[in-house]
């Protein structure tokens, strides 16, 4: 870790989390990440030797601890880890407020259908068995399609085919499911522009936007 050789209590916690990608393994944490690949699909741009890198050092500093449990290493939040909720809310926050523009590389839709099948809100699917399919226009090959499946209040996000029925299929670009998921835009907006198209029976339709929401970063007020 680099020192910056002040007391400054800033300067001393950032000595530990302004290292590369560091805030970006406690946000996985705290979302309830518990293993390696888990992690791996929340920073999907991080190489695997750096993730080690980084976990070893907040185990080192005390912020999480690792277990094994069935042959598999296990990474939880220490209480010392648990604290850095708040900063990351307010970080999430102050971001979504102040740092807004997009460009094109920070578009992935691999981690944007992570984050969505984590966070999207079960209990509004059907009891039964659903399947979502995503199509993204504007991204070439086999990152272009997702499956979302929930069976039994379990979610499930696929790159290949499943091969159950499908119950609607959303077609959209990347950066307008982006835009809607973190509240830049809404559902009815993109709808009505027909940026985001349902292809699926009326009843269907009318309950995807509700089946897959918007992260908690849309209910972050903006500026006028």
């Amino acid at each position: 870790m680099t020192s910056y050789g002040q007391f400054c209590p800033v300067a001393k916690a950032m000595e530990l989390l302004d290292e590369r990608w560091t805030i970006l393994v406690v946000r996985e944490l705290l979302l309830g990440s518990r293993h390696f690949n888990d992690l791996r699909r929340g920073v999907p741009k991080m190489s695997p030797a750096l993730l080690t890198k980084r976990l070893r050092t907040l185990e080192r500093a005390g912020v999480i601890r690792r277990t094994e449990v069935g042959g598999r290493s296990v990474y939880t939040l220490t209480d010392k880890g648990e604290e850095l909720n708040e900063v990351v809310d307010a970080l999430s926050a102050w971001g979504i407020r102040w740092i807004g523009e997009l460009g094109d590389a920070d578009l992935d839709p691999h981690l944007l259908m992570w984050d969505i099948h984590r966070s999207m809100p079960i209990d509004r699917w059907p009891r039964r068995r659903a399947v979502l399919e995503f199509t993204f226009r504007d991204v070439i090959g086999k990152a272009g399609s997702w499956w979302l499946v929930v069976s039994e209040g379990t979610p499930q996000v696929c790159d290949f085919d499943p091969g159950y029925d499908i119950d609607g299929t959303v077609v959209t670009d990347l950066r307008t499911l982006t835009e809607v998921w973190r509240g830049d835009i809404d559902w009815r907006t993109a709808l009505a522009d027909n940026t985001i198209t349902i292809m699926a029976p009326a009843e269907i339709r009318r309950e995807v936007p509700d089946w897959i929401g918007q992260s908690e970063s849309a209910a972050v007020p903006r500026p006028a």
